[in-house]
Formats: structure tokens, C-alpha cells, sequence
């Protein structure tokens, strides 16, 4: 278990710093202060590690009709539902959210690159010999 508290408090800031950065870009999404914003991205990885496999097997139906972009819809949702959940963090609506949701989505893959970026642990390995299929 200790090996995994390191990347775990690695990708909680992550998160938390991401959406520092969008409440700075959205203007409706507002934290109350830092306490409210490490809440929210600790409590923004549950969500997205309990509520979300959920939903994503809920809708599943819905998911493929849409090749996908339902996904984006759930990811809202999840910060909608920590939203509601955290004191001091307001998501004006929907669309906010959702946008919110895919530029957070996508700076933490970039974060998370740039940091991870050098170890082996996350390079693929291409195999030297042997025939591919």
C-alpha cells in the first residue's frame, strides 16, 4: 500500500491544481478557498473511482449509440455531484461543467505526462525480438 500513497497524493494535487486553474478560467466555477479545492479533488478522484465505472455501465447503450461522447456527459456530471457535495465550491450549470470537466481532463493528462514523463514504469516497451502479430 505505501507504494501507491505517493502516486496517489500525486494525482490528488494534480487535480487539485487543475481545477485551480479552471475556476481561474471558467467564470462559473468559484472555490471558496484552498481547503475547499483539495476537498473537492479528493473527493473528485472517489467520485470518478466509485460513482463513475457505475455510470459508465448504466449507460452503456447510451455510450456506444454515441461512439463515446456520453463519457464527457458523466465527467460532467461528476463535478456537478462534487459540487453539490462540497461547501465552497459552486459550478454555475451544466455547460460549465462540462466544458470545465474537459479542459480539467485534459491538463491533468499534460501535468501527469510532463511529470511522469521520464520513468520507465509508464514507457511502452516494444518487443526487440519475436515476430508482432
Amino acid at each position: 500500500m505505501s507504494d501507491y500513497l505517493p502516486s496517489f497524493v500525486i494525482t490528488w494535487a494534480i487535480t487539485a491544481l487543475s481545477l485551480w486553474v479552471a475556476s481561474y478560467l471558467f467564470k462559473g466555477i468559484k472555490f471558496e478557498g484552498a481547503g475547499s479545492i483539495i476537498i473537492a479533488a479528493l473527493l473528485l478522484g472517489f467520485a470518478n473511482a466509485i460513482v463513475r465505472p457505475l455510470l459508465i455501465i448504466l449507460t452503456l447503450p447510451l455510450t456506444l449509440l454515441t461512439f463515446g461522447l456520453f463519457l464527457l456527459v458523466i465527467n460532467a456530471l461528476m463535478i456537478l455531484l462534487v459540487s453539490a457535495l462540497v461547501r465552497g465550491f459552486k459550478v454555475s450549470g451544466f455547460w460549465t461543467a462540462l466544458f470545465a470537466s474537459i479542459f480539467i481532463s485534459i491538463l491533468s493528462f499534460f501535468i501527469s505526462a510532463t511529470i511522469d514523463g521520464g520513468s520507465p514504469e509508464t514507457r511502452i516497451q516494444m518487443p526487440s525480438e519475436g515476430k508482432w502479430l
